[in-house]
């Protein structure tokens, strides 16, 4: 028989050190997440700078599906477009992420709004992408429809090797901070340019004002990269991925990110650990804005059990080192 495969639980924005959330990390109450840390080891760590366009869990996701990359390569489209059946097994050809934002035009600069908070709906999706199809097409890059609306699925050479930010690092942020730069990215910023100049004409910007939401007025890309055949492993089993204090965390709002924490440790961690005690081979990888760290299942016995009495980790020590 098998063994079983661990249950791998992600939490990206597990740390944050924006403003509100730095502030809100004295008051957190997490039981669950520190009766973990007690009885779990420290396996891996991932630290970077807060410059890498790959975040913390972006790199740990990667590395857990045996996905190799350099920062801003890891090839997030080229893996949707295969599990799609969109591209096939032997497809080495780059691809990208097109995701349809709101730009958000300030008096200095202008910055990225969260693509995830634009509200648009699969029918408003599909009637931009074939409009916007004759224009990427005259750059070589072809377009197709992905699972998730005001997302696209973007295949052409260019995308191999292109290094770009994750919508994670640059929402909230200047544009000319994470816009590529290399001579590569040349074409994609005119194509910027002309679809701003189409998106503006488009009735579904009409209809969406006429609903009281932000126009889309622009796409990010990101997820760039090609994927090699047999990658990630067939036997792989993905984390569970957890988004719980992603929309608070990207607006900065303390009190929201801590309420989402404690959600989430009152939940799924508790749920964790309770397959924890039950025997499980559980793993937690904990990932903020600089680094991602993961825990892995200790040697149970005396030494564990004085630990987790006499050296429980505080949960905020923890987070605040992410």
């Amino acid at each position: 028989m098998a063994e079983p495969l661990p249950r791998h639980l992600l939490i990206p924005f597990a740390g944050r050190g924006s403003p509100a959330c730095r502030a809100a990390w004295p008051s957190l109450r997490l039981p669950n997440l520190e009766a973990l840390l007690s009885r779990l080891s420290l396996a891996e760590t991932d630290t970077q700078d807060e410059s890498t366009r790959s975040p913390p869990h972006e790199r740990a996701l990667a590395k857990a599906l045996g996905i190799p990359a350099a920062d801003g390569c890891i090839p997030w489209a080229a893996l949707e477009a295969r599990q799609a059946g969109i591209a096939e097994p032997g497809d080495h050809e780059g691809w990208g992420l097109v995701s349809l934002c709101n730009w958000q035009v300030g008096i200095d600069d202008v910055v990225l709004g969260d693509p995830a908070a634009i509200e648009i709906d699969a029918a408003e999706s599909a009637t931009l992408l074939a409009a916007a199809h004759p224009f990427f097409d005259e750059d070589g890059i072809a377009l197709h429809p992905s699972a998730i609306p005001g997302r696209w699925l973007a295949r052409a050479h260019i995308f191999d090797g292109l290094a770009t930010a994750s919508i994670d690092r640059a929402v909230g942020h200047r544009i000319s901070q994470w816009s590529p730069l290399a001579e590569a990215a040349r074409p994609l910023r005119r194509l910027q340019n002309e679809m701003q100049m189409l998106l503006y004409t488009q009735r579904v910007n009409d209809d969406r004002a006429a609903r009281g939401v932000p126009p889309i007025n622009s796409f990010w890309l990101s997820g760039t990269g090609a994927l090699p055949t047999g990658i990630p492993p067939a036997d792989t089993e993905p984390p569970t991925v957890s988004d719980a204090l992603r929309v608070a965390a990207l607006r900065d709002d303390g009190p929201g990110w801590a309420e989402a924490w404690q959600a989430l440790d009152a939940s799924t961690l508790a749920s964790l650990l309770a397959e924890y005690t039950a025997g499980a081979d559980v793993m937690l990888t904990l990932c903020g804005d600089r680094a991602a760290q993961r825990y892995a299942v200790q040697q149970r016995g005396l030494v564990g059990w004085a630990r987790s009495l006499f050296d429980r980790p505080r949960a905020a020590s923890v987070l605040e080192a992410l």
